[in-house]
């Protein structure tokens, strides 16, 4: 009976060990790729910012790719969490989201980097997190803008996605001149 009830605890305790070690990773990785860049970033120095051996990380990732992926993927699961959780008046729902996003660009940095460099790696896999995780975003966006009222939301989606590509090369450059200027509305 102690046997059983025991082991059930344990299996838990390392199976919540595993998922806090799997972010543990996660979180390391988005710097060292922020940091270095997909191409010069190892897996051993993911490994070193953990603290853990090398060998663990391909125990939870085949290969760096998958492991940038990933990252990458968590990235876009942030963005996509902050914006589902925007709520104001249709008037200033695009304000609330711009500033919604302002404010994870200074709280995750890195990750808006990861995302930066994604754009210019022709790895077919990254390709496609990079598209499956744009995608996600307008489709989020556009469904509030159109839920709101908002007239012309392809149109106010496609600048508002336009306007954060300008912010994250403005951010990734250290030239904050080449931010988009919005107009105060009232």
């Amino acid at each position: 009976m102690t046997g059983g009830q025991s082991g059930t605890p344990r299996l838990k305790t390392a199976e919540a060990t595993s998922v806090n070690r799997r972010e543990q990773i996660l979180e390391a990785a988005v710097v060292v790729f922020a940091e270095h860049g997909y191409f010069r970033a190892t897996t051993a120095q993911v490994a070193e910012k953990v603290g853990i051996s090398q060998p663990y990380i391909f125990k939870l990732f085949k290969n760096k790719e998958e492991l940038f992926v990933a990252a990458l993927d968590r990235a876009f699961e942030r963005i996509i969490r902050s914006f589902q959780s925007v709520t104001a008046s249709p008037g200033e729902l695009l304000n609330e989201t711009i500033r919604v996003y302002e404010q994870l660009m200074e709280t995750h940095p890195s990750e808006i980097v990861l995302q930066v460099q994604a754009f210019g790696i022709r790895d077919e896999a990254i390709r496609q997190a990079v598209q499956k995780g744009m995608q996600e975003v307008i489709r989020l966006v556009e469904g509030k803008f159109i839920a709101a009222g908002i007239a012309n939301p392809e149109v106010e989606v496609s600048t508002f996605m336009a306007n954060g590509m300008l912010c994250n090369i403005a951010m990734v450059l250290e030239m904050p001149s080449l931010k988009p200027k919005h107009l105060k509305l009232d």
